[in-house]
């Protein structure tokens, strides 16, 4: 049938797209990289806090859009700090990595790998990696595939909570994130990379020989 008429048809009924919609730049050219690629696309790492993940998604709402700017460990995909906010600027991504930090503990040596948005070359996120002896990575321009273990939580999110309905506030939207985050993700959701395990389970379960051997 004609792109108009399954339109319609979907329109009054109710239904809406549940693919991840891709993110517009507002036309603005991305600066030069402010750290080297130490990734080259390899997202493994044998040990929490060895490698970190961060990117930023958007999502609108009546009140208007809501960013979100998650930090995963490579390891055990566990989600160790997120900031949530009106606004994409560098105090969201900063927001993030603090969170990861407080969480983490002792994370010094670990690479954090983003893209090249300014709010991860901005001079408050390149200070604060500094400060806590934590190692700069950062994709090509336009290479999703540099980044694409960040890119599959974000579409995970995207299909289970951003596209399952129509958001009111942002608030609203932000504890559904959270509650999500929290309670699905972290302890519900078997990941087969993980042996079938969910983040949460793989990291106790790692961290248990270490134990025994102190």
């Amino acid at each position: 049938m004609a792109d108009r008429t399954a339109w319609r048809i979907c329109s009054s009924m109710g239904w809406w797209s549940a693919f991840g919609k891709k993110r517009g730049r507002n036309g603005k050219k991305t600066g030069p990289p402010v750290h080297d690629d130490l990734v080259r696309r390899d997202f493994t790492a044998t040990a929490p806090n060895r490698l970190w993940l961060a990117d930023i998604t958007e999502h609108r709402t009546t009140e208007g859009k809501l960013y979100l700017c998650a930090v995963k460990d490579a390891c055990s995909n566990r989600i160790v700090g997120y900031s949530i906010d009106s606004r994409m600027k560098s105090r969201l991504a900063v927001t993030a990595l603090t969170n990861a930090l407080t969480r983490r503990g002792e994370t010094a040596g670990c690479v954090v790998h983003t893209d090249r948005g300014s709010q991860f070359r901005s001079r408050k996120f390149v200070r604060a990696l500094a400060r806590h002896g934590l190692s700069g990575s950062m994709g090509r321009v336009g290479a999703a595939g540099d980044n694409a273990a960040m890119e599959s939580f974000f579409a995970l999110l995207q299909n289970n909570v951003l596209d399952r309905r129509s958001w009111s506030t942002r608030e609203e939207l932000r504890i559904a994130i959270v509650t999500w985050i929290e309670r699905t993700y972290h302890r519900r959701r078997r990941q087969a990379a993980l042996g079938r395990l969910t983040p949460i389970e793989y990291e106790t379960i790692m961290a248990t020989p270490a134990s025994q051997a102190a």
